[in-house]
């Protein structure tokens, strides 16, 4: 077995889906540089002749991804994407408290493609797009060796799927995610605090519910 392949959890396949868990580091495309798109890693493992990204992750995010393996099992996910039956769910940890135990957040974001940076605005305009997620707090913690600073286990469901979400509608509300300097964390943790937890959809083939789901194991020291 290759490298790559040990890095890689397969959850579940068949003719018409891969289901896999990305690790940080790659990308959910098919592009990138050779060893970084993952599409491109399960293909060779599964010895695919096609595949099909019907949703994505960020580079930064491990978690669990299904991959489309004809054009009508794409057709058939991002057909349940678009009816709200396609659901994800993240857990990350946040520095601070909410100042809510559970709520839906819901934000108009731009993206600023000189940078690839996301804001959260105030007014609808070309190119802003709608983002709302609800989350639930699990537990507050002390973070190791940082006396006095406090973070925040939350667990997220997605409405919408937006460029960095997750990470800007909780930093613009000064909560942002261990390991995010991009977006206002004052930390030296090395990765992103953010996992794709949990997936559930219809089989794209006979409708059967599909759900996963793996554990949050972020490295705090």
């Amino acid at each position: 077995m290759s490298i790559l392949a040990e890095k890689i959890k397969i959850l579940y396949s068949d003719e018409s889906i891969a289901v896999a868990v990305k690790p940080r580091g790659m990308v959910s495309e098919l592009s990138g540089k050779p060893g970084e798109s993952f599409p491109e890693a399960l293909k060779s493992i599964l010895s695919l002749k096609t595949i099909y990204p019907v949703h994505r992750l960020d580079r930064e995010t491990e978690g669990i991804m299904v991959y489309a393996l004809t054009s009508s099992a794409a057709a058939a996910l991002s057909e349940s994407i678009q009816s709200g039956q396609f659901v994800k769910e993240y857990d990350a940890f946040i520095h601070g408290v909410p100042a809510e135990p559970e709520a839906v957040l819901e934000d108009l974001l731009f993206k600023d493609t000189r940078t690839s940076k996301v804001y959260v605005v105030k007014r609808e305009r070309k190119g802003v797009k709608r983002a709302v997620l609800s989350y639930k707090t699990v537990e507050s913690f002390d973070l190791p060796e940082s006396e006095g600073n406090v973070a925040t286990h939350v667990r997220i469901k997605l409405d919408t799927g937006r460029t960095h979400q997750i990470r800007v509608q909780f930093a613009s509300r000064k909560l942002p995610l261990l390991g995010d300097r991009r977006y206002g964390a004052a930390d030296n943790y090395p990765p992103i605090a953010l996992s794709a937890t949990a997936l559930s959809f219809p089989h794209p083939a006979d409708g059967r519910a599909m759900s996963f789901a793996i554990p949050f194991n972020y490295p705090l020291p």
